[in-house]
């Protein structure tokens, strides 16, 4: 027997100790709390005041943030973008309007006018200044920027060679009419495409502008639309279990939530109208406009150049299949008239209102006077007289460069009236969004306390 024993305590003596329980960890125990907690109705309450809450605060601050970024962009569209694209088809009108001028200058030969001599310089001061003020508003290594440091170094160029041109031609020396062909052709074929390169880089940044401002805010819209069905739902849930019809916190949250929500759908809705008006009658209205000069002052410097140069530039062009040769400068002059005649009319489309109606009107009538002139002009030259010919383009009276001038003046001021149009329009539209970011996220954090204090009340009845 006392083997026996000792053989039992042995075992007992040599057995592992047990293993004792798991201590668990302290979220774990938290989350069991909180499990627990939500399955008696002060837990299921405190839930509910949490997610409303929760939902709220997100509608308003992604209404916030949505209409700040829109409010943005329209205010770039006014005061950036749009002005910046303005400032480029300036500098091209500019730079076009003084290789004019340049050419009317040289044909006058040492007759020379002094307005004719100060358009040449107000042009050049003019498309200068405006290359500075693109140049600060221009992104570093950007293709506008690229563009405008392009053209500040072809233009001092530009310049020389018409310095050249005339100091030459009021010696009589025939060079001087190479020297302005060279400089004309450095003009057309260099720094014009370098201005239109920027106008487009310019009409795309507006482009782009309009697209971040004018889109729905779909997810602040959403979120409202959510926040007050949940507020509703809410509600709902409180009337069931006491009977009773309001409870003063929720129904603060959900009158914030749809004041919110109203003054979102509907000051965007406005806001989207207005810059849609601003580009339908503003923006493709200039753009239409801004071309259509610029395709009569090249008309008007390839008129000039066809008696500058008296036939010593030609092309290849078909005629009914059969390929013949012409004076490149009148046949350019010919593209370029047809070129502002389907401007005019796409601007007389365009045009909504007398006021934009009426300039557009009356340079279509000088254009057609114009191409009167200019065939008579031709005609006179083609069989040898030229003086008679040079009169009818830069003479005083019954000239070509009356026909021009009023076709210029009047798209000046049709532009003028668009950009006015523009203007007030995109305005317009601007205001409608005016505080909407801001007032968005204080209603919000005043609906969330709303929800909080609502579902409060509740839980002070279980104390």
């Amino acid at each position: 027997m006392g083997e026996v024993r000792n053989v039992a305590d042995q075992a007992t003596s040599t057995a592992p100790p047990p293993t004792p329980p798991t201590r668990r960890t302290a979220f774990a125990e938290g989350v069991d709390r909180a499990r627990a907690a939500a399955t008696t109705e002060p837990g299921r309450l405190r839930v509910i005041g949490a997610l409303l809450a929760l939902l709220v605060v997100a509608f308003g601050a992604v209404t916030a943030w949505q209409t700040a970024d829109r409010e943005a962009a329209a205010d770039d569209v006014l005061h950036q973008s749009q002005p910046l694209s303005a400032a480029a088809a300036d500098i091209y009108r500019s730079l076009a309007d003084a290789n004019t001028a340049a050419s009317s200058g040289f044909l006058a030969g040492g007759q020379e006018t002094a307005e004719s001599r100060e358009r040449y310089e107000k042009d050049i001061d003019n498309a200068a200044a405006e290359l500075v003020k693109a140049a600060n508003s221009s992104d570093p290594g950007s293709p506008s920027a690229k563009a405008i440091t392009k053209l500040n170094t072809l233009l001092p160029e530009y310049k020389g060679l018409v310095e050249r041109a005339r100091t030459y031609n009021r010696q009589g020396f025939p060079v001087g009419g190479a020297y302005l062909r060279y400089a004309n052709q450095k003009m057309q074929d260099e720094m014009l495409p370098e201005a239109e390169k920027l106008y487009t880089k310019e009409n795309q940044r507006l482009e782009d502008d309009y697209a971040d401002a004018t889109p729905y805010p779909w997810a602040a819209i959403a979120l409202g639309v959510l926040a007050l069905a949940g507020l509703a739902w809410a509600q709902h849930r409180n009337y069931r279990r006491t009977n009773r019809v309001l409870n003063h916190g929720l129904v603060a949250a959900t009158a914030t939530a749809t004041v919110v929500l109203l003054w979102l759908v509907i000051g965007h809705s406005v806001a989207r109208a207005g810059l849609n008006d601003s580009y339908d009658h503003g923006v493709r209205s200039l753009n239409v406009l801004h071309d259509a000069r610029i395709a009569s002052l090249k008309a008007r410097g390839n008129e000039n150049l066809t008696l500058v140069a008296r036939g010593a530039e030609t092309k290849k062009v078909t005629v009914d299949g059969e390929e013949v040769t012409v004076d490149k400068y009148d046949d350019e002059f010919t593209t370029d008239m047809g070129a502002l005649g389907k401007g005019l009319a796409q601007a007389a489309k365009l045009a909504d209102d007398q006021a934009g109606e009426k300039p557009v009107s009356s340079a279509e009538g000088n254009m057609a006077e114009w191409k009167e002139r200019h065939s008579a002009a031709r005609d006179q030259d083609n069989n040898g007289n030229y003086e008679q010919a040079l009169a009818l383009v830069i003479g005083a009276k019954g000239a070509t460069a009356q026909c021009f001038d009023g076709v210029d003046k009047n798209l000046d001021n049709a532009l003028q009236h668009e950009q006015k149009e523009f203007q007030q329009a995109a305005g317009d539209g601007l205001d409608a969004m005016t505080g909407l970011s801001a007032g968005a996220a204080v209603l919000a954090v005043l609906g969330a306390a709303g929800a909080v204090l609502g579902i409060g009340r509740r839980l002070s009845e279980y104390r």
